[in-house]
């Protein structure tokens, strides 16, 4: 591919993105998008590029990824939209493609309306500028913009399925902090793993953008091995608060309103600082050991006892779920995992859920108080009584978590089960007591009707105040005393 106008060209022309991103609000965008392409800066652009990167000098060649670690409405989505425009327009891919092929800029966020928030900013582009309108190849559609070049800029959804196929010219991934694939424990990295090698076919760019949330996932691991003086020349890493990169009165006033509110949320979402108040519940490698390979179920066995536990769901995003086990000694162990699907009428799922119950010769479940009497009337009316749990979610989380630690809990190899687990958080909260719950867009079905029914047949753990039980945030052994505390306070 060869650049057929520098990136300063291109910002400062008024007939291409110098009207998109125009005047000095937007100067931190021109000054990263500049730097970013191995363009040299102006003494005043560079103390610009020092504060944003911790870098003295901008690179001396091109980066192959730019990572921007942004305050919400900091103009992250439009600047690089103007990125992924460039690479798409003002290109050339002439030789690239085989005969009939086309090539692919994907704009990929956790949902589609997400990611179409930037496909508007590039259809905008592509429609008001005149130089840009001119490789419009036919009328844009809702996901698609078709260019007489052969490329087409493709709204998806954040699937490391969908990113095999045409060959990627350069990729957007939109607010990777709050990705969440259901089936996999690093969603974030299995995407990136399935774009890299792509974008390399062409040598073209990855631009990853987010407000930052935990100090987990790729955007923190990432920004921690890469930011500053340190980092790899190949990889350009800024971070920066809302109103360094977007200076706006009204803007201020809402920023300082919210740093009223809730000051650790804000210092996320507009001071660009991950939160200190999060951390995972549980590591995938502790969900491993408890998880035999390849066993979905057990069937029933006779002489054996059953409970369950269910988590309905009357709308929305949610699943309605169901949990059978039973116990073996100190140990709990799972028999069955049923889901009924977002969209399932309430009455079905109990229908579904009844009939299981009867074939594992379950007469009660237990569940919590979702829609007040409904359910303890409709499971009864299938021959199956519902008692209300006395544990709250993050109780059952928080008597579960020791249970996975100690391998006293007996899994069943259910992909969404290991996910939502592994993808729950622990939050502090500013009196200190922890709940746990799963991130923001994620969900927890499985893994609350799993909690519920193993805690339920596992008791409370039976240890000395000295057992080691799990690890602390650090990876050190942490005993059963130390633990308590901690879930306490």
């Amino acid at each position: 591919m060869k650049r057929m106008i520098s990136m300063r060209e291109a910002l400062e022309d008024p007939n291409l993105f110098g009207s998109v991103l125009p005047g000095e609000t937007w100067q931190a965008w021109r000054v990263v998008l500049i730097a970013s392409q191995g363009e040299p800066l102006t003494p005043e652009e560079r103390e610009i590029y020092h504060l944003l990167s911790g870098r003295e000098r901008e690179p001396a060649t091109p980066c192959k990824e730019v990572w921007g670690v942004v305050g919400r409405r900091g103009g992250k989505t439009r600047a690089f939209a103007v990125a992924a425009a460039y690479f798409a327009g003002l290109v050339d891919y002439e030789g690239s493609f085989a005969p009939g092929q086309r090539g692919r800029l994907p704009v990929m966020a956790a949902a589609r309306d997400t990611a179409r928030e930037a496909f508007n900013y590039l259809n905008g582009i592509f429609e008001e500028v005149p130089m840009l309108n001119a490789l419009l190849d036919g009328e844009p559609t809702a996901e698609v913009i078709r260019l007489v070049n052969r490329v087409d800029i493709q709204v998806m959804t954040a699937n490391f399925r969908t990113t095999r196929g045409p060959t990627p010219v350069a990729a957007v991934c939109d607010e990777i902090a709050f990705w969440s694939i259901e089936g996999s424990s690093n969603p974030d990295r299995e995407i990136l793993r399935a774009l890299r090698p792509g974008l390399a076919t062409l040598g073209g760019p990855l631009f990853v953008l987010s407000s930052p949330y935990a100090r987990k996932g790729e955007l923190y691991r990432v920004y921690r091995k890469d930011f500053g003086p340190g980092g790899s020349t190949r990889r350009l890493v800024i971070q920066a608060p809302t109103l360094t990169m977007h200076k706006s009165e009204t803007l201020a006033a809402e920023i300082a309103e919210a740093y009223e509110d809730d000051p650790e949320a804000a210092r996320a979402e507009y001071g660009a600082q991950f939160r200190e108040d999060l951390q995972d519940f549980v590591s995938p490698e502790t969900v491993e050991r408890c998880t035999p390979t390849g066993l979905a179920e057990r069937g029933r066995i006779g002489s054996l006892q059953y409970q369950a536990f269910v988590d309905m769901a009357g709308g929305g995003a949610d699943s309605a779920t169901l949990a059978i086990g039973h116990r073996e000694g100190d140990r709990a162990v799972l028999d069955a995992v049923r889901e009924m699907p977002a969209g399932t009428s309430p009455e079905a799922s109990v229908v579904e859920f009844a009939a299981t119950c009867k074939a594992y010769g379950v007469s009660s479940v237990r569940g919590d108080r979702y829609a007040g009497e409904w359910p303890r009337e409709r499971f009864r009316a299938h021959g199956v009584s519902y008692e209300v749990s006395e544990k709250s979610k993050s109780d059952l989380y928080r008597d579960f978590l020791p249970m996975l630690n100690s391998g006293r809990a007996d899994m069943l190899d259910v992909p969404k089960l290991k996910a939502q687990l592994v993808g729950l958080e622990r939050r502090t909260a500013r009196g200190g007591r922890d709940s746990i719950d799963h991130a923001p867009g994620g969900h927890d079905d499985v893994a609350n009707a799993v909690a519920g029914c193993l805690v339920g047949l596992g008791g409370r753990p039976k240890y000395g105040m000295l057992d080691v039980v799990g690890t602390d945030e650090n990876g050190n052994p942490e005993t059963y005393a130390a633990w308590r505390t901690r879930m306490l306070t």
